[in-house]
Formats: structure tokens, C-alpha cells, sequence
């Protein structure tokens, strides 16, 4: 095998090693069950008590959604989206546990003043906590 073949078949080898470490990285941070990756494994110190949180408006009432986030981000919860969910109004608000402990709903529950925090496990999102807000909490943001 000549010098020049040996060093592209190597650094092949090499680049498939690091693309293999790379997605099983990746995999365990993001995609792997709640609580089976280690706490040392995490890359922020404190991340054990991030909280993400998406908000959807689902009461119908405008700018309720901005509101929402405006409070759990005072708490220090990690609102990364927030919008209108059209589905259906909801009178109480929903608080969805997606990935991780109740614990989380919880914490969102007493930032928000509203809510009911139930288990819905979904996968394929990629927060903690999903909060569907009612009428519910419109009339608590009336009502000083």
C-alpha cells in the first residue's frame, strides 16, 4: 500500500472515529431518557435545575403567552419559545411534564399563580415543561 493511500485510508478511519463520538455525545445530552445520563456528565454546572419551558396560549385572550414568559423568566425558568396554541380553549391552564421529574411542573405551577401539572411524556419535544394557558390564568393577570 503506497504512503499516500495508507494516510487517506487513516485519516478515514480517524474522521469516522470522531463522527461516531460526536452523535453518541450528542445522543446522551440530547436525546438519551431522563436520568440516565450521569450528573457529570453535564456540561453546565447547575443544569440539574434548569427548567425549559415552552408557553402556548391556548385561552384565546391576546399577548397572554408574552405575559406567561415574562413571569417564568423572573423565576429563572428557561422560556424558550412561546406562542398561540389554536387547538382548543382551554379554561385551566395545563402544565405538561414532558421529560424529567414532576418536580419541574411544580416549579412552574407556583411561578405561574395557575395550572394543573400532569405527566405527558413527549420525545420529540425538546423541553422540559409544556404550559397550555387557560382562562384561567387571563383572569389572574386581571386581577392584580
Amino acid at each position: 500500500m503506497s504512503g499516500h493511500r495508507r494516510l487517506a485510508v487513516g485519516l478515514g478511519v480517524a474522521a469516522a472515529g470522531i463522527l461516531a463520538l460526536a452523535a453518541w455525545s450528542w445522543f446522551r445530552l440530547c436525546c438519551a431518557p431522563p436520568g440516565s445520563v450521569a450528573p457529570a456528565a453535564r456540561a453546565v454546572p447547575g443544569e440539574r435545575d434548569r427548567v425549559v419551558v415552552e408557553v402556548l396560549n391556548a385561552s384565546g385572550a391576546v399577548g397572554l403567552a408574552r405575559a406567561a414568559t415574562r413571569r417564568l423568566r423572573d423565576e429563572g425558568l428557561d422560556v424558550v419559545y412561546f406562542g398561540s396554541d389554536t387547538s382548543q380553549t382551554l379554561d385551566s391552564t395545563e402544565v405538561l411534564v414532558r421529560r424529567g421529574a414532576a418536580e419541574s411542573g411544580e416549579r412552574v405551577r407556583r411561578a405561574l399563580g395557575a395550572g394543573r401539572v400532569r405527566t405527558a411524556p413527549d420525545p420529540a419535544r425538546l423541553v422540559d415543561v409544556t404550559v397550555r394557558l387557560g382562562v384561567d390564568f387571563a383572569a389572574l393577570r386581571r386581577d392584580p
